[in-house]
């Protein structure tokens, strides 16, 4: 773990965020390192606030702390906590769960499960690095059987990839979940995370025959059931099924836990500077409070 996320060992952390004046002086200089400029008038001079790290407008007399606008708005536990969260989750190979973060952290297991919602808005595509070179889209599902139920039908989400080929092995993936395996909701995924040029394989299925004849660069192809082998797209799906499995054991809002997952995973060779990128990445994030985390993605697995 140390030799994968070298730039950061907890050591360094420790001792760089010894208190919470340190995660403020932080903030405030990703916030406004820059410059200083007014987020209701765009004014560029301030004067003091009430408390030491905030600023006031000096034309409209807006006041503004370092977390408001940013994901950490209105946190309820000390920020020192709320940044071991973010460094936990960006350091911890296979991610971590709210209720190993409130052992931790001593917190309670809602309050890091809802704080850990909002670092995983932080993690989601920015859809501006689509998947290129060769990409092979496909849906898989996943399920759980119901609580309470003796039956065998299970709670099942549709949910569909693509993943960027490099050489042998996989360099990039995205994820999505689905309501309807059809033409528009795979054509709609391939618009926002794959670049026109890039050579895309699917199955054969009929949704993806009907986009091939409007999208040349779809090439549909049957399966040999004959030839059946365990490919590179089916040890991507399991290792992800597993992750979700083995970690967190249920995911409600999945939507949020595949961007995790395609977070750390494209960013698996990245040997440095993770905890900085997603702290920036939610300092950038306008924020998130409870009732639109639960609104939003009620996919569960």
């Amino acid at each position: 773990m140390e030799a994968k996320f070298k730039s950061l060992s907890i050591f360094a952390f420790q001792s760089q965020f010894s208190s919470a004046e340190d995660c403020y002086d932080y903030l405030v200089n990703l916030k406004w390192g820059g410059g200083y400029q007014c987020c209701k008038c765009g004014h560029s001079h301030y004067c003091a606030g009430k408390k030491i790290h905030d600023r006031q407008c000096t034309r409209c007399n807006h006041l503004e702390s370092p977390t408001s606008g940013t994901l950490f708005h209105k946190v309820k536990f000390p920020i020192q906590k709320a940044f071991w969260i973010v460094y936990f989750m960006a350091t911890n190979k296979k991610g971590i769960a709210s209720t190993e973060l409130s052992r931790k952290l001593q917190l309670r297991q809602k309050t890091c499960w809802l704080f850990r919602m909002k670092v995983m808005q932080a993690m989601a595509s920015s859809e501006q690095h689509p998947l290129e070179g060769v990409v092979e889209v496909d849906e898989f599902v996943l399920g759980q059987q119901k609580k309470g139920s003796t039956r065998r039908k299970k709670d099942k989400t549709l949910v569909i990839i693509g993943i960027e080929k490099k050489g042998k092995g996989v360099s990039r993936i995205y994820a999505h979940p689905i309501r309807h395996s059809d033409k528009r909701s795979i054509q709609g995924f391939i618009r926002r995370n794959v670049k026109d040029q890039a050579n895309i394989k699917t199955n054969a299925w009929s949704a993806n025959r009907a986009l091939s004849r409007e999208m040349k660069n779809i090439h549909p192809k049957k399966s040999n059931k004959k030839m059946a082998t365990f490919t590179l797209k089916d040890r991507v799906i399991t290792s992800l099924t597993a992750w979700l499995r083995g970690t967190h054991g249920h995911a409600s809002h999945l939507v949020y836990y595949l961007d995790e997952y395609c977070f750390r995973f494209n960013r698996h060779l990245m040997k440095e500077g993770l905890f900085e990128n997603l702290i920036q990445r939610m300092v950038r994030h306008k924020p998130a409070p409870y009732k639109l985390i639960i609104a939003y993605a009620p996919n569960s697995f």
